[in-house]
């Protein structure tokens, strides 16, 4: 019988809608933690103002051409292996501002995981903008969730804040790039370390009964 899920049982899936690789995780993460008995915890949250402070105007991979070159095959690569369905946009990175308020508003919501998989193949497999409100609201309610009152509470000052206060959590938490995971203060980082992170949640409650 499985135990009653507690903090020990959960997963932290740190991630921004711009990001590539953050697609591959979103995509992949519920199904992967569900099946080993993990709850995942979605913390949406936007890359751009810490590579600011790194120096980078923009993601690393426009910045390095030849890092941007390896990305971009290493994403066809990564998206094969794990049949993640993907087409490399036009716009890279894209703004994604508002999804990530919504994001935020909707993070203990069972519809979440659905919205964040939703955003990322409009990105990433659509090639559609994503920090637009129409097209977030016409989303929104294909889900049949309440667009227009969403819309509004994530332009609301309210929910700029809570956004300001998740990305000065990402810097206390010394998160550099995404996808990031944790387990308390266990972190990992990258697509690639993802079933580690699982595997590391499951293991430990596992001695933990």
């Amino acid at each position: 019988m499985q135990a009653h899920c507690d903090p020990t049982d959960t997963v932290e899936i740190w991630f921004d809608f711009a990001s590539n690789y953050s697609h591959i995780s979103v995509m992949r993460v519920e199904d992967l933690a569900h099946r080993c008995g993990v709850t995942v915890v979605w913390r949406p949250f936007l890359l751009g103002p810490i590579f600011k402070e790194m120096g980078w105007e923009t993601s690393p991979f426009v910045v390095y051409e030849s890092m941007g070159r390896y990305m971009w095959r290493d994403m066809e690569r990564q998206c094969a292996k794990y049949d993640v369905p993907w087409k490399k946009p036009s716009v890279f990175p894209r703004s994604s501002t508002l999804p990530t308020r919504i994001a935020l508003l909707g993070s203990d919501e069972p519809w979440i995981g659905e919205f964040c998989r939703e955003v990322m193949r409009m990105n990433f497999l659509h090639d559609l903008e994503i920090d637009d409100a129409v097209a977030m609201q016409s989303l929104l309610n294909r889900l049949g969730l309440a667009g227009e009152q969403l819309i509004r509470q994530a332009k609301q000052a309210e929910s700029k804040n809570v956004l300001r206060q998740q990305i000065e959590r990402a810097r206390e938490l010394g998160i550099f790039g995404a996808p990031t995971f944790f387990r308390g203060r266990e972190m990992f980082w990258g697509n690639d370390r993802l079933d580690d992170a699982i595997a590391f949640v499951a293991q430990r409650r596992a001695v933990s009964e």
